[in-house]
């Protein structure tokens, strides 16, 4: 019997091994196929468009605001007030939903090149001493860049006293939150896949810092003379935001897979989370980049297959949606690789963090959202990438 049955696995491999005449041949850049036309992006309606969702919350979006070239993150740093951050180096300001024509002066000097950008994040007493944490490309000489984290008072106008807390051993501007701990939690790409997988370096890690810079005491590989203090996870491919759980103040984070698999994390001190070693995506060329799980690896608590390209996550507390009390907000640049399919997803957990439902929202506007956060006037704003960026704000009908 067992010999039939290796016959049959035999057989069923070798029809799988033949190439398919039928099939294309999809043109490639080395190993990664080359990406299609894509559906064409409609321009932002002028007028608000109404939308009735999953859980009766009906909808409407507006453009709040429009004129950015490349935004990449968003802090609100007053009831009437938005700052904005280019992936050039530009911080922007928005006032009651007005884009001030003037850059805010004060920034820091940045060199913008591959998939790195300006995250904005703010103390955690910043209505008290007004800092605001800005993570960078910051350029060494005339080749060389780094990440970098710098910190700045805002006065209502500029940024005053710009100082870098944090200077990096290569890559470039990568995602900040604080925790509900009060520590700065920095997302360190770079170092190739290796790399992420050896705590003795910064490459693909989540480092846990003091407001000012410093190593706290309790970080899980202090002392430990295979690994750098400053780490407090590890195995991550690219990290692209972080968000702190308004419930236990844990950071989750949104990682970016390869071709499929990106993921929600829970951080939690010490853990691998497996990247390249363990994955739920494809690689660009097509077979599964390694295995699923395995032994030792903490699992996504949230992840696609196939990819939206995630960019963002917030956390919904307000009372102006009330039926999305609780939801994560996630958004995505793309699905399934096709360009022109941006959209944002909420989440509904249950109280053990368990994803009961998801819901794609506005993928008819088809935009690549950046960022998402929520406005201190308890709705949702969401930021658009690309050459002519807008601010969309998501609000009740009623």
């Amino acid at each position: 019997m067992n010999r039939v049955i290796l016959r049959l696995v035999a057989a069923t491999l070798a029809v799988f091994s033949v190439p398919l005449a039928a099939q294309q041949d999809v043109p490639m850049r080395g190993n990664t196929p080359l990406a299609p036309q894509g559906i064409k992006m409609p321009p932002l309606p002028d007028a608000p468009v109404r939308y009735e969702t999953a859980e009766g919350q009906n909808i409407r979006v507006v453009v709040y605001t429009r004129g950015f070239r490349d935004a990449w993150s968003m802090a609100s740093v007053s009831n009437d007030t938005i700052l904005v951050a280019e992936r050039a180096g530009q911080i922007r300001v928005v006032r009651n939903g007005a884009l001030d024509p003037q850059p805010v002066s004060g920034g820091p000097t940045v060199r913008a090149q591959g998939l790195s950008g300006m995250d904005m994040a703010l103390h955690p007493d910043f209505d008290g001493n007004h800092y605001v944490y800005i993570s960078y490309t910051k350029p060494l000489d005339e080749r060389r860049t780094t990440l970098a984290v710098a910190r700045a008072v805002w006065d209502g106008h500029a940024l005053t006293g710009l100082t870098d807390v944090f200077v990096g051993e290569g890559g470039g501007g990568g995602p900040i939150a604080f925790g509900g701990d009060g520590m700065l939690y920095i997302a360190s790409g770079g170092g190739g896949e290796q790399a992420t997988q050896t705590a003795n370096n910064l490459g693909g890690k989540i480092l846990r810092l003091t407001d000012t810079g410093k190593v706290p005491p309790d970080n899980p590989f202090v002392g430990r003379a295979d690994a750098r203090p400053e780490v407090f996870t590890m195995g991550h491919r690219n990290t692209l935001r972080m968000a702190k759980h308004p419930g236990t103040g844990a950071i989750w984070q949104v990682e970016m897979g390869p071709n499929g698999g990106d993921e929600v994390n829970i951080l939690v001190p010490g853990a691998n989370y497996g990247w390249p070693l363990v994955s739920l995506g494809r690689t660009y060329a097509g077979p599964w980049q390694s295995q699923f799980t395995k032994e030792g690896f903490r699992d996504p608590v949230i992840f696609w297959m196939p990819s939206i390209a995630t960019s963002s996550i917030a956390f919904y507390t307000g009372d102006r949606l009330p039926k999305w009390k609780g939801d994560i907000f996630v958004g995505g640049m793309r699905y399934g690789e096709i360009p022109g399919t941006g959209r944002i997803e909420r989440i509904l957990i249950n109280k053990n963090l368990e994803e009961l439902r998801r819901e794609p929202l506005i993928v008819d506007l088809r935009q690549r959202i950046r960022d998402v956060k929520q406005g201190r006037d308890g709705l949702l704003y969401l930021l658009t990438d690309g050459a002519e960026g807008a601010i969309l704000r998501i609000e009740p009908t009623e």
